[in-house]
């Protein structure tokens, strides 16, 4: 913001800055992304929107797979993870090639069950949904500062499912049992993640309607919207008023609402939008799941990137392999599928653009401190 500019006059206040001069100031987060994008091509810009997973603790050899693809973001999983965290920053430290536009460094640390980091001992989510939720603020303020002193800027780790059923596969994962409950963890979560790392909200829709586990399925369930938004959409509104930065969505599949997973579906991503409030970045769940599957309508991978990206998601998630080739993923055709889908007109250019000046920007606010 410009402060005022003259002195005041001797016996008149102190001139306030019209609400016009406020405005103009520009955002320098912004202009910087603008910069950096009006320099890219179509096929860096697309690049850009990829986060990939390589396994290995070897922070040079992490670079080189970042520069190679030009990659947006890198997530660590469990096999990046090395002895003490000393170790972890220095690999950390050597993974962006350009320090003023890092890539963003995610993780999933949850706590309890899914945790990345040994020295994460806050407890997990079978043990907050029992208490106050100040205790969860508390446990997540803790893994926050963990991950920033290890180097990590964005944590997939607020789960905003909901369920009270045992014999799901989330049961283990949610901060609450009832819309409620769920709700006031999953905001005081969000809230304990600011200032530290950029917070996430998962699995939107939810997947606390289905028992099965997407990893080695489409889960799919008949529930109505109306019903939804009375029993899975609490949370994440309640997440998003927090100001949780990125929404992750879900292979799932509400059948009266889109035959489509909401990972693909422009539906979805508008009841996002317009209903939950939500217009920041959004990533997919890893893709290699829709593989996984096994129905063949998802076996192409650069196919389920175009989807994706046409649904509305800003970000492309693949967990994976040493060899992505033999994970039947090869991140170039993947690129290739997206440049191609823009050319043909199934993807607008200009919703490219803006996805990439989204993710510029939120990489850029992790180089500048704020988040």
């Amino acid at each position: 913001m410009l402060a005022g500019c003259a002195s005041p006059r001797v016996g008149t206040a102190p001139a306030t800055p019209s609400a016009t001069t406020q405005r103009s100031a520009p955002d320098p987060v912004t202009v910087y992304a603008e910069s950096r994008l009006a320099s890219m091509t179509l096929r860096q810009k697309v690049a850009s929107l990829l986060m990939l997973h390589r396994p290995g603790v070897d922070g040079a050899a992490l670079r080189a797979f970042v520069e190679r693809y030009e990659l947006g973001g890198l997530i660590l999983m469990g096999d990046n993870i090395p002895q003490g965290m000393a170790a972890l920053r220095a690999e950390t430290d050597e993974i962006s090639p350009d320090p003023g536009l890092p890539v963003l460094t995610a993780t999933d640390e949850e706590g309890g069950i899914v945790r990345r980091l040994p020295e994460d001992s806050a407890p997990g989510a079978e043990q907050l949904k029992q208490e106050d939720p100040d205790a969860t603020r508390a446990a997540f303020a803790g893994r926050a500062a963990l991950l920033k002193q290890a180097g990590i800027s964005l944590n997939f780790g607020t789960v905003a499912d909901v369920t009270a059923d045992p014999k799901s596969f989330i049961y283990d994962r949610v901060l609450g049992a009832t819309p409620a409950d769920a709700s006031s963890r999953v905001a005081a979560s969000v809230a304990g993640q600011k200032g530290a790392v950029l917070s996430t909200l998962k699995h939107f829709p939810g997947h606390g309607e289905v028992e099965a586990d997407s990893h080695v399925g489409i889960p799919t369930t008949p529930v109505s919207l109306a019903d939804w938004r009375v029993r899975d959409e609490p949370p994440f509104v309640a997440g998003v008023k927090s100001g949780a930065d990125v929404v992750m969505f879900g292979h799932l599949v509400y059948s009266a609402v889109d035959s489509e997973p909401a990972s693909l579906s422009a539906v979805w991503h508008r009841i996002l939008a317009d209903d939950v409030g939500f217009n920041g970045v959004t990533v997919t769940d890893d893709l290699r799941m829709l593989q996984d599957s096994g129905l063949p309508q998802y076996q192409d991978p650069g196919e389920n990137a175009v989807k994706a990206l046409a649904a509305g998601n800003t970000m492309l998630l693949f967990v994976l392999g040493a060899d992505p080739s033999q994970d039947g993923v090869d991140p170039d055709r993947v690129i290739d599928a997206v440049v191609s889908a823009v050319s043909a007109g199934r993807i607008p250019l200009g919703q490219i653009d803006e996805d990439a000046l989204k993710l510029l920007e939120l990489r850029r606010s992790v180089a500048v401190g704020g988040d």
